[in-house]
């Protein structure tokens, strides 16, 4: 297994070309309100086999694209995907989803496919419909300048990008019984991350000869051990699609298990991309309950904890502020005995015995962008870890200041 490949200018090794069988390309068709921005992204899978499954948002206000979407993967099959930045599509009504419609039917005519085998993806401001002659002249041109190097996985990367500073992608290539297969991915997200999913738009492809049901059961588990720990702000999207898409062009056919742990892998990367990219942060912050009777009171903790505006607040302070945890956690419903609880910042354990620990000034939370958080319990043998991040000024600046 070689390492993950990520945020490399020219490095192919990365992105949803990555594997063998796909193509991508994203283009500037002036959604955007930034000028020459790339805004229409499209990724196509030309093998063999067109199996897939996908994950979406848990918000009942899911947008048009999301709907869409759903009712495209029932058969688990998927030919192309079409992205765009710049506009939601969401709380748009009948007419939005009649202009996602018509967007997959555009897609399906210059590809020669089929309108229902294309997933739809949309992010950008709620609450305002497409301009449909511009995503329609994208979808044009993309599909004429579709490609499977380098430069078509950063483009294509870049065109799902909203308040994203930097493109998100990710590669990885394993061996299995009678070969090689690979896994790519490109991610976007930096603000409204919170499960169910987050913010986020994510295409995942592979060249392993998996079904689609192989493909849904390792694409739930690499979810829930990755986007769903992510947690920004405590905010959930209408428009989150995490989609995976194998091409079997490798002709290898992995342990589902394996594929899973690999796949997992790529998530947490791309999460982790995410989280390091959210808006404004100044710290990217790991918080870890361990020591908890079962993962589920582990993972409440930590995220009782990184959804704290007090403790966010204090460590962009550079504040080692324990007392904001410990008070946090003691709002869940996780079995513990406050006498036996530990806090430890950056390995040094301010709070000891549900009390005073060492001198909090020893934690240095200046010298590095991570700081990591660990809660123990003492209650029994779980743990879970939430990727979180400082809550700062200039969070608070470009979402107020949005759509303005």
């Amino acid at each position: 297994m070689t390492d993950l490949k990520h945020h490399v200018e020219g490095i192919e090794s990365s992105g949803v070309t990555y594997p063998a069988g796909f193509k991508a390309a994203g283009v500037a068709a002036g959604i955007s309100s930034v000028t020459g921005k790339r805004d229409v992204a499209l990724v196509v899978n030309e093998g063999a086999q067109k199996n897939a499954a996908a994950v979406f948002t848990t918000n009942k206000f899911a947008a048009a694209p999301v709907l869409w979407s759903q009712q495209v993967i029932t058969d688990g099959r998927v030919d192309a995907v079409l992205l765009n930045s710049g506009g939601a599509n969401a709380c748009t009504g009948a007419p939005g989803f009649q202009d996602t419609h018509a967007s997959a039917e555009q897609v399906a005519e210059v590809l020669g496919v089929s309108a229902g085998d294309v997933l739809v993806c949309s992010t950008g401001l709620i609450g305002q419909r497409l301009p449909m002659d511009k995503l329609g002249a994208g979808i044009s041109e993309a599909a004429a300048l579709l490609g499977a190097g380098a430069a078509s996985c950063q483009e294509s990367a870049q065109a799902i990008m909203t308040t994203d500073t930097v493109h998100k992608l990710a590669g990885q290539e394993l061996t299995a019984a009678g070969g090689t297969y690979r896994i790519g991915g490109m991610a976007k997200g930096a603000g409204m991350l919170a499960p169910g999913l987050a913010t986020m738009l994510v295409v995942l492809t592979t060249d392993a000869a998996l079904t689609s049901q192989q493909l849904d059961t390792a694409l739930r588990e690499a979810v829930r051990l990755s986007f769903n720990r992510a947690d920004s702000d405590g905010c959930m999207s209408t428009n989150d699609t995490v989609a995976l898409l194998a091409s079997g062009e490798s002709g290898v056919t992995p342990d589902p298990q394996d594929f899973t742990q690999a796949l997992t892998a790529i998530c947490q990367d791309l999460a982790l991309q995410l989280i390091g990219d959210a808006e404004g942060a100044s710290h990217d912050i790991h918080v870890r309950t361990l020591g908890a009777a079962t993962e589920a009171e582990a993972e409440e903790v930590s995220r009782a904890v990184s959804r704290s505006n007090l403790f966010k607040t204090a460590i962009f302070g550079n504040d080692p502020n324990w007392g904001r945890i410990l008070s946090e956690v003691g709002t869940t419903s996780a079995h513990f005995e406050p006498e036996n609880v530990n806090v430890t910042i950056n390995g040094v354990m301010v709070c000891r015995g549900g009390g005073i620990g060492e001198d909090r000034s020893l934690v240095d939370l200046t010298a590095d962008r991570k700081v990591t958080v660990d809660i123990d319990l003492a209650a029994g043998e779980h743990q879970a870890t939430i990727w979180t991040n400082d809550l700062t000024h200039d969070y608070v600046h470009e979402n107020s200041a949005y759509s303005s």
